[in-house]
């Protein structure tokens, strides 16, 4: 498996605010498997997708991710393991400002200690079409272009498991399907595994499975193809 989640329990908040937002989630995703998160919103589905992605702890329960438990690592190492195995894509984009598209995309691999960052990085933009724009700052791109760049970030490592986090919330509906076509062109191309959190039923559908989440729980949903 991709991904494995058992019995996990996280909340969100400090004291009379704290919020129990996922409320024993167990949950297998195949590898090379492409599943949307979908549900109402404050249903649990962005905060599931970043704790596959190891950017939230639960509090009770195990996530393996790639084979590795990650409760096991501290955070540098998960930080490492992260680089190396996981694609974050982002609705917002995410993008350092000061930085054009070729240096956003080179980024994690020069943290990483690539020597070859800037060729892999010019590689990856090509490839999502961005070729001529490596030069450009984030705000001389349009969203649509911009997160074509947020895409090329998180591919440029190659990793086993790539997430999205509603990345066509900010776009136009043409740009988006063009977003959503790369992404799942990507998947299948790569082999990765994808993790797509959605309110659009049509896009979930793309999807070979579709996990539904309702005030923190997962509603019935079919198991996933063995690995």
């Amino acid at each position: 498996m991709a991904i494995r989640l058992a019995d996990v329990h996280l909340s969100l908040g400090h004291g009379a605010a704290r919020v129990h937002i996922l409320k024993g989630i167990t949950l297998a995703v195949a590898r090379g498997e492409a599943i949307g998160l979908v549900g109402p919103s404050g249903s649990g589905k962005s905060t599931l997708l970043m704790t596959m992605a190891g950017l939230e702890r639960p509090d009770f329960g195990s996530v393996t991710v790639a084979g590795r438990d990650l409760s096991g690592l501290d955070e540098d190492d998960l930080a490492r393991f992260r680089g190396r195995n996981i694609g974050i894509v982002f609705q917002s984009f995410h993008l350092v400002p000061t930085m054009t598209a070729l240096e956003n995309v080179a980024l994690p691999l020069e943290l990483a200690g690539e020597r070859d960052a800037h060729l892999r990085a010019r590689a990856e933009l090509d490839l999502v079409g961005l070729g001529e724009r490596l030069q450009h700052y984030p705000a001389q791109l349009s969203g649509g272009e911009q997160q074509r760049v947020a895409i090329a970030r998180a591919i440029v490592a190659n990793p086993e498991i790539l997430v999205a986090d509603e990345p066509t919330g900010n776009l136009d509906e043409s740009t988006g399907q063009s977003i959503i076509d790369l992404l799942f062109a990507l998947k299948r191309d790569r082999g990765a595994t994808l993790v797509l959190v959605t309110h659009d039923a049509s896009l979930a559908a793309r999807c070979d499975r579709v996990v539904r989440l309702r005030s923190g729980h997962i509603e019935a949903t079919p198991a996933p193809a063995a690995a």
